[in-house]
């Protein structure tokens, strides 16, 4: 569990202050983060299944808004994101930023089982300042070793406009209970009229990948292709590529809409693995398990949006634009509670990990 000792009022005798994260907070606030963890945690329980140590393994993916380079979040929000995190066994996280700070803080308060891979930035402005992170729980996930980039190289790239991806994708490699695979971490090229560009950087990513594969130069051949991929509910053409490179959608994940606006498929998981030993959790309809997270269906709901207009007001270039009800409502669900966690919903899946029966049936032979 993720680490409380913030939450402990002035006076209680059990809190350390050294290992404070943020020491400044108010009793008050402290309550309200409390009531609002609390209320985070059914909505968690009830929509997404209990972490265990052997069966299966949670696989999550998250783009986290700006993680690093907005300043404007409140210690609330940190408590909100270790929480979500905690309770899945790896989150793949995109738009980490230049600075690490924000990764820091939810470290320490997710506590000393969790542990981080993250790669450099891609530079330049086509880069963003972005890095990608893998935030996983060591008492469950392993690193395999494998820690890389996929790079485009000349005799791939020489007739096309695109010659690197914007963003470099990460693969990694880790190990959980029987399985092994490789997570490729990905951000494709943003903006609908980019979507040219977004369909060729797909193409030559999994023209590399089948490349690699035929080469056996992969850790593992178990590959999750999973981020915030951009597609539209249009780009059939650019999915049909990566259907076309094996990869198949999750079906939990399958035309759900993944941003907070509720209108598009930007954030996907899709599986290249050995479909006899390497599947998901099924449902009681035999349904694979995987689904779409929405943080603020617990937290930063309208039922508690006055409780943040004093936040408004700081955080806001014009705070005398706040002229009314109307106003704070706006600026509240389009932007600022978006701030405050993200304007990506968290996608996430399940998959078997234990392997013994398969393993001994088929011995009996």
């Amino acid at each position: 569990m993720p680490w409380y000792n913030d939450l402990r009022p002035v006076s209680d005798d059990g809190k350390i202050d050294y290992s404070l994260v943020f020491p400044k907070l108010k009793n008050t606030e402290r309550k309200r983060i409390i009531k609002d963890i609390l209320d985070l945690r059914i909505d968690l329980t009830n929509k997404v299944p209990e972490k265990n140590s052997d069966r299966s393994l949670l696989l999550a993916s998250w783009n986290i808004k700006e993680f690093g380079h907005l300043k404007e979040r409140i210690a609330d929000s940190y408590f909100f994101i270790a929480e979500i995190i905690n309770r899945f066994d790896i989150v793949a996280v995109q738009e980490v930023k230049s600075k690490l700070d924000d990764l820091f803080i939810i470290m320490r308060l997710l506590g000393k089982n969790w542990s981080y891979i993250i790669t450099d930035i891609t530079e330049g402005v086509d880069g963003n300042k972005e890095r990608f992170a893998y935030v996983f729980d060591t008492r469950k996930v392993k690193p395999s070793g494998l820690s890389g980039e996929i790079v485009l190289w000349n005799d791939l790239t020489k007739n096309s406009i695109v010659k690197q991806l914007k963003r470099t994708p990460a693969i990694t490699g880790f190990k959980a209970g029987w399985k092994s695979f490789s997570l490729i971490n990905v951000h494709l090229q943003p903006k609908k009229e980019a979507d040219d560009i977004r369909k060729e950087e797909v193409r030559l990513l999994m023209e590399a990948i089948k490349e690699k594969l035929h080469k056996k130069h992969f850790w593992n051949e178990n590959l999750i292709l999973l981020g915030d991929t951009n597609l539209y509910k249009t780009d059939d053409g650019i999915v049909d590529l990566i259907n076309n490179a094996d990869f198949v959608e999750a079906d939990g994940l399958n035309d759900k809409v993944t941003n907070v606006s509720e209108t598009e498929v930007y954030d996907r998981i899709f599986l290249n693995v050995n479909q006899t030993y390497f599947h998901l959790e099924k449902d009681d309809n035999g349904k694979e398990i995987g689904d779409v997270y929405k943080p603020f269906d617990a937290v930063y709901t309208e039922a508690k949006r006055s409780l943040y207009h004093a936040y408004m007001l700081l955080h806001k270039d014009d705070p005398t634009t706040l002229v009314d009800d109307a106003a704070f409502k706006s600026y509240f669900h389009r932007y600022w509670k978006r701030n405050q966690i993200s304007d990506h919903n968290l996608v996430w899946i399940e998959i078997t990990i234990d392997s013994t029966d398969e393993f001994l049936t088929s011995k009996l032979s």
